[in-house]
């Protein structure tokens, strides 16, 4: 059986304003060829297909198209579950259509949905995959008042554990004594992972107490998504795929991968095989004068740029730079002025952009200005405000 495991598409994002169309377009032509090529019998998408929960209907045709294509292929167990980006509703639409076309799609995790998915090869039983979704708040953790932020932490935990727990032993038993892998999928940020700035936390606290060993234990392969850099957590067979395109100036340097499992009976091996980079991503630090000497040498004339400005003269720096990056017929996408305070010599002087900045830490330079000294109180109220904004940005 041979498996391969993407996640984070993140179809339909813009990005500073700009489309990323034609780089899922590209990856997704390729991604079918890689199927084809490598024989592949199972297709995991472990989560954030979409951007947003309202994806561009360019990002919807180019999702349907690739899924007929893809159910013409050699390829026939196709597992898709949702993020936390995903909307529920957009997945959930088409999902008896596709299921006719052996593509599993598991949005909630709720009791109705049939999470534990067999793996036939000609009527012979070679495999289970337990498709666990991104697990909201309400379908694994009890709503008790008068808990403590700490109290909800671990109930989720908890909740989310016994979710798998419960998946396993389900698994096991239509295993039937066989010698076959039992897998499992999940988007949520493990213990010891590395993380890049544009994941966003999608639990209360932001923090789970869910490691390689409790997932790596009862599975023989764990296809993670959520966090966009390929990586092994703790075992050789805990592993996140990562996301196929840059989806921030922080994955600029970051080769995109998918990950190809191959198991006979039990035994596995994985390859990381790289994705083709269609359009770079360039982040540039420094003064005026070693920007413009970067700027200088960039050869990809579709390369996306963002500055980190540090200069004595940052607002004349800033014009040079944009007239530099225009002459050159060079795509720059922002200019980002670092330690503006020290800059003016003003220690007072508190300037940056909202779009440096993610809701928290707006919400905690407001609460700085209060100075309020009751360290409990301060991390409750943190905590409530990160379950405000996961309910917003993950319904």
């Amino acid at each position: 059986m041979r498996l391969l495991h993407t996640s984070d598409w993140h179809l339909g994002q813009s990005f500073m304003g700009k489309s990323r169309e034609k780089e899922h377009q590209v990856f997704l032509t390729w991604l079918l060829e890689v199927i084809e090529d490598e024989n592949i019998n199972v297709l995991i998408v472990a989560g954030d297909i979409f951007d947003t929960g309202t994806p561009p209907n360019y990002a919807l045709e180019l999702y349907y198209n690739f899924l007929t294509k893809l159910s013409l292929s050699s390829c026939e167990n196709i597992i898709i579950t949702a993020g936390n980006h995903d909307s529920i509703a957009t997945l959930k639409a088409p999902k008896q259509l596709l299921q006719a076309l052996n593509i599993h799609v598991i949005v909630s995790g709720d009791a109705d949905e049939n999470e534990v998915i067999e793996i036939y090869n000609k009527e012979k039983l070679e495999g289970i995959v337990c498709a666990v979704p991104f697990l909201r708040d309400y379908v694994v953790r009890q709503s008790v008042s008068s808990q403590t932020m700490d109290e909800k932490e671990y109930s989720l935990t908890e909740g989310i554990k016994e979710h798998y727990e419960h998946l396993y032993k389900e698994a096991f038993t239509l295993a039937d004594g066989k010698d076959i892998p039992i897998i499992a999928t999940g988007h949520l940020t493990t213990v010891g992972s590395k993380t890049s700035e544009s994941e966003r936390e999608i639990y209360i606290g932001g923090t789970l107490d869910i490691d390689s060993g409790f997932l790596g234990k009862y599975f023989d392969y764990v296809a993670l998504g959520h966090l966009h850099i390929n990586q092994k957590v703790g075992s050789e067979h805990v592993r996140y795929c990562g996301s196929p395109i840059p989806l921030s100036f922080s994955e600029a340097s970051s080769q995109k991968k998918v990950n190809i499992v191959e198991f006979d009976k039990k035994a596995m091996s994985v390859r990381e095989l790289d994705i083709p980079l269609y359009r770079p991503l360039l982040a540039v630090r420094g003064d005026l004068s070693s920007i413009l000497k970067e700027l200088e040498v960039v050869e990809d004339k579709s390369t996306w740029i963002e500055v980190h400005l540090n200069d004595a003269n940052p607002f004349h720096a800033n014009q040079v730079i944009r007239e530099k990056a225009e002459e050159l017929e060079l795509i720059l996408l922002a200019v980002k002025i670092e330690r503006v305070e020290k800059a003016l010599h003003a220690e007072d002087f508190d300037v940056i952009s909202l779009d440096e900045l993610k809701p928290l830490d707006v919400f905690e330079r407001r609460i700085e200005k209060d100075a309020l000294e009751d360290e409990a109180f301060v991390k409750e109220l943190i905590g409530h405000f990160k379950q405000v904004v996961s309910e917003v940005q993950n319904r």
